[in-house]
C-alpha cells in the first residue's frame, strides 16, 4: 500500500467513495464531470498547509482509500496542535482487508511526526460499525460532541 497526499486526479475516486453509501448518497453529488464545487475546495485544501488529503493505492496504483487530516493549532495546551481525521473512506470492494487500519495507523503517525497532542474525530451516531472500529484503534468518547448545521 501507498500512503500520499492525494492530487487533483484523484478527485474522481475520492469523491466516488465519499458518495457511495447511504449517508453519502445524501448530502454528495458524484457525477462526471465533477461539480466545480469539488474542484475549488480541493484547491483550498491543497494550498492551506494544515490540511492534509490523503489517498492510499493498492498495488495496481488504483485509490482505494481516503481521509483528510487538519492539524488545529490553539492557545490551550501551552500552544498545542490538535489533529483531526475527516471524511475516511474505504472503496466498498476493499474493505475487510485491512486498508483502514493501516490508514489509521499511517494518520496517528503523521499526528505524531506534525507534533500534535491529540487526534480526534467525529462519526455519525447512524455507523455503529464505525464506532466499533474506532474504539478498536484507541479512540474513545470522551467528550460529547454537537454540531449546527448552516
Amino acid at each position: 500500500m501507498n500512503f500520499r497526499k492525494a492530487k487533483a486526479d484523484d478527485l474522481i475516486p475520492i469523491v466516488q467513495m465519499l458518495s457511495d453509501d447511504g449517508l453519502g448518497q445524501t448530502r454528495e453529488q458524484f457525477q462526471i464531470p465533477l461539480p466545480t464545487s469539488y474542484i475549488e475546495a480541493f484547491k483550498n485544501i491543497d494550498a492551506d498547509l494544515n490540511q492534509e488529503l490523503i489517498v492510499v493505492e493498492n498495488e495496481d496504483a488504483e485509490v482505494v482509500g481516503t481521509l483528510q487530516l487538519s492539524f488545529i493549532p490553539y492557545l490551550t495546551y501551552r500552544g498545542g496542535i490538535r489533529a483531526q481525521i475527516e471524511a475516511v473512506r474505504i472503496r466498498k470492494d476493499q474493505r475487510g482487508q485491512g486498508i483502514g487500519q493501516n490508514l489509521f495507523e499511517w494518520a496517528i503517525n503523521r499526528a505524531r511526526e506534525r507534533k500534535a497532542h491529540l487526534l480526534q474525530l467525529t462519526t455519525d451516531k447512524k455507523r455503529p460499525e464505525a464506532l466499533k472500529f474506532y474504539e478498536h484503534l484507541g479512540f474513545r468518547a470522551t467528550h460529547e460532541g454537537m454540531k449546527m448545521h448552516l
